[in-house]
This record gives structure tokens, C-alpha cells and sequence, in this order.
């Protein structure tokens, strides 16, 4: 049975407390107790590997008569062809909706549904991924349904119709959410000229065709490009027997990546606006970041956790609990995992405080990089991180799901067991040379969406504006 770590965590600090308050007879004040360290070792799943090449992790809980599984591929958004933008994500959606060559789509909603079980498909800019959630006594039909749409999916004509429809109205309304255009419009600036700049457009969307998707998936989806996570009621003999027969007869190949250049890394800053007839702006503030190799990453998580993870970080505290700009101030580093990641800071204010907002952002940002943090910020961010480590591995798939991913991408051996020690050794200077070294405040890239007559000051006192103008052609 995989850890219930909270309530157990919950559970030995109530009790002791509770022993320490009454054995005594004596007031006991909480700021003195101490407690035992807790000891925790990360939860370990089985690795093998089939004659076809496919990679299988498995992690065995009989707690619930439930198994779930997911097929991790690397195919993404960033291999497809640039004048069909939006290819890989339809290709991975239908391939579910679509049916496949055994079972038409119709018949395959109405099954599963009748199983109580779930299959989904899709494919993203990191990774494409099939996964399936049934119930035990379910799992073989729901296994060999899951085989057929990673293998053999129909890409039926009408339903890829239907799913070119659908996206292109999304398109139609997708300046409806003016976040949504904040965190689009950052990430087009900072990835300028690489394909995770790209996004699809309705003439993108409307040459795509059923021949194209059909190309996409036999070109990536093989055995070997397949790494399996598989949790729950279930035994490594009976798995093997039963994937066995749901993949009869897929056969490993070739695979021939697109070779991807990395995105530009020197960034001048810059000051985009959108126009939005709305009575509250969205800041974006961004830059370029780190990828999971950087040997500065822990010292970064430090360092961003004091900046702006929670109420009680810096953004927070100014603009939202000193201030009361904003109901949220907030900032992250995004770790690449193929690719340098981002960092952005972010927040919505009423339009009349827009500039001032921006200015108090751009101080907070800056004074990361011009003085060391102090011993409190520095203990509560260590510690908190450490502290909620271990709730990453609350749930068997959660666990056998992330080490699958720590292998797709490459992660260094030993990088799970080694990361709270990491993170306790960074240092006020560690913390301090990562932020001159990646939050550029000087290269900072600002991205404003609201209305322009309602701003306390106008943007061009940041530097020359570029107007995003929201059209969709």
C-alpha cells in the first residue's frame, strides 16, 4: 500500500503533541517543541523491458481494484511541419475520438462508458501520451481497446471533420480571455523564431488533413518510442501476459527525429500591448530561464520560491498584502525539459494602478538581484520546499507516472534522491548569484493587456510600445 503521507505525517504530530501537553500537567509553549525527524524514502517502482522495445515501469497497489496507465511517446507539437500548425494536437486527439480499424468510435465511446473505464489521447510541445483508468475485473477488454489506439487508430473522416471544427472555433474565441492572451502573446516573444513560439491559425488548422495525421502517428508511434506507467491492482506476471496480447504483433522501427535548433538566448527587453475593452489590466513580466541540466536549478527554486511562490513571498506581500493592488502577485521558473524553460512574473490590477503595479514588480524583480535574502526568507523557502517534497508521492500513479517522465527526459540518475539535500545546501549567496544571473531585469520582457485610456501612466514610459493587435485571420 502506497504511503498515505499526509494524514500519517498529521497523525504523529497530533499525537505527540497531545503526549507532550498532558504527561507533564505543566503549559508547554509550541514555539520550544521538537520533534524527531522524519525519515522518508522515496517509493520505488519495477522496470523492464519487452522484446518489442517498449518500456514498461510498473508500481503494484492492491488497495483499490483499480489500474491505471499511461504511454509516454516522444512526439510533440515541435516535429510538425511549419505550415500545419496544430497537426500534432489533433493527431492526438483523434486518434480517442476517431475510433480505430477494430472498433468504430461509436462503439468504442458506448463500451467503455458501459466499463466505467476511460481512455484519452493527446499530444502536446513536451510529449504525446495515451492513458487508460479502469477497474481491474475491466482491465483486459480496456487494455486491448487502449492497444488498438496506439496502434491502429481509424482517423475517421468525419470525426477528424468534427475535431478541425472544434479547434477552429477555439481559435474564433480564443482573445476572449485576455490571461490567456497575456501568457500567448509572452511565450510568441520569448521563443521568437523557434517552433515553441508557433501556434496554429484557422488557415494552419484548415489544410491539415486525415492523410497528414495518419503520417504523423506511423512516423512516431512504435513500440520502441513508447515508455508504459502502469499502477495499481495488478502483479508483473499477469501485466506481461495481458500486454502481450493487447500489442500482438507491433513490431519495433525506425525512428528518425527532426533536429530542433534551441531558441535564441540573448533577449533585449521589450514592451508589448494588447487592447482589451476591460476595467483590469494583466501584467506579464518574463524573461528566458533555465533547463533541468543547469546546475544552478536548486538555487533558483530557492530563489523564486522567496520571490513569488505563495502569500508569503515578496510579490505577494508588497503588491498584494501591503499594497492591496491585486488579489494575486505571483512568479515561477518553468524548468525546460527539452529546451531552456521561462521565467514570468504575474498579476491583474485595476487599470487605473496599471503603471504603478508594473514599476513596484519591476523593484521587487530587481531587488533579488542587488542584495542577499535574509536568514528567515531563506530558512521558510528551504523548508518549505523540503517539507512538500514528499507529497509528490502521495499516490502510486503519481509516483511510477513521474519516474517514467525523469527517464523520457533524460533526467541524471539519482536526481529524485539527491534533490532535498540539494536544495538544503543552497546558500544566501547561492541564492543571490542566481538572481543576477537569470532574472535580466534589464532584458525583461513586459506584456500588458487592457485598455490604454484607463492606465495611471502610459506604457511607453517602460520603452517603446509594440501593439499586439488581436485579429484572427
Amino acid at each position: 500500500m502506497i504511503l498515505h503521507i499526509a494524514k500519517l505525517t498529521a497523525f504523529v504530530l497530533i499525537a505527540y503533541t497531545i503526549s507532550a501537553c498532558t504527561g507533564a500537567g505543566a503549559r508547554i509553549d509550541p514555539r520550544t517543541m521538537t520533534f524527531p525527524a522524519l525519515s522518508f524514502n522515496i517509493p520505488k517502482s519495477e522496470r523492464f523491458l519487452l522484446d518489442n522495445g517498449m518500456i514498461v515501469y510498473l508500481m503494484t497497489d492492491h488497495e483499490l481494484p483499480v489500474v491505471n496507465v499511461t504511454a509516454y511517446l516522444n512526439a510533440t507539437s515541435l516535429y510538425e511541419p511549419e505550415d500545419k500548425v496544430g497537426l500534432a494536437g489533433l493527431t492526438g486527439a483523434v486518434m480517442r475520438s476517431g475510433g480505430t480499424q477494430q472498433t468504430p468510435a461509436e462503439k468504442l465511446d458506448a463500451e467503455l462508458e458501459f466499463m466505467a473505464s476511460s481512455i484519452e489521447s493527446s499530444i502536446g510541445s513536451d510529449m504525446g501520451t495515451v492513458s487508460l483508468t479502469t477497474l481491474k475485473k475491466n482491465l483486459p477488454r480496456t487494455l486491448e481497446l487502449f492497444g488498438q489506439v496506439v496502434m491502429r487508430p481509424a482517423f475517421r473522416e468525419d470525426r477528424v471533420l468534427l475535431a478541425k471544427k472544434r479547434t477552429i472555433e477555439g481559435l474564433r474565441r480564443q482573445d476572449d480571455d485576455p490571461k490567456a492572451i497575456a501568457g500567448r502573446e509572452l511565450i510568441r516573444a520569448l521563443y521568437e523564431g523557434h517552433p515553441l513560439a508557433r501556434v496554429p491559425t484557422i488557415e494552419s488548422v484548415t489544410r491539415i488533413t486525415r492523410d497528414d495525421m495518419l503520417a504523423f502517428h506511423k512516423r512516431y508511434y512504435l513500440p520502441n518510442n513508447v515508455m508504459l506507467a502502469v499502477s495499481g491492482d495488478i502483479g508483473r506476471d499477469e501485466l506481461l501476459k495481458i500486454l502481450g496480447k493487447a500489442f500482438t504483433g507491433w513490431q519495433r522501427g525506425g525512428i528518425v527525429f527532426p533536429a530542433i535548433d534551441p531558441p535564441r538566448t540573448e533577449l533585449k527587453p521589450a514592451v508589448l500591448f494588447a487592447h482589451k475593452g476591460v476595467n483590469q489590466s494583466v501584467i506579464r513580466i518574463g524573461t528566458l530561464g533555465i533547463e533541468k541540466s543547469n546546475p544552478d536549478l536548486y538555487a533558483v527554486r530557492v530563489m523564486d520560491y522567496i520571490l513569488g511562490a505563495g502569500l508569503a513571498s515578496r510579490l505577494a506581500k508588497e503588491i498584494r498584502s501591503s499594497e492591496g493592488l491585486a488579489y494575486q502577485a505571483a512568479s515561477y521558473f518553468d524548468v525546460g525539459r527539452r529546451f531552456v524553460g521561462t521565467f514570468w512574473a504575474e498579476t491583474e490590477t485595476k487599470s487605473g494602478s496599471t503603471a504603478r503595479v508594473i514599476l513596484l514588480m519591476r523593484r521587487i524583480i530587481t531587488g533579488m538581484t542587488t542584495a542577499a535574502v535574509s536568514d528567515q526568507e531563506l530558512s521558510l523557502a528551504k523548508d518549505a520546499i523540503i517539507s512538500s517534497f514528499i507529497f509528490g508521492f502521495a499516490r502510486p500513479d503519481a509516483v511510477v507516472n513521474q519516474q517514467v517522465r525523469l527517464e523520457l527526459f533524460g533526467y541524471p540518475p539519482g536526481y529524485l534522491d539527491d534533490y532535498r539535500d540539494n536544495i538544503a545546501r543552497v546558500t544566501k549567496e547561492d541564492v543571490l548569484r542566481a538572481a543576477q544571473t537569470y532574472l535580466k531585469p534589464d532584458a525583461l520582457t513586459l506584456m500588458v493587456v487592457g485598455d490604454e485610456k484607463k492606465f495611471d501612466r502610459p506604457l511607453s514610459v517602460f520603452g517603446p510600445v509594440k501593439e499586439i493587435r488581436l485579429e484572427t485571420k
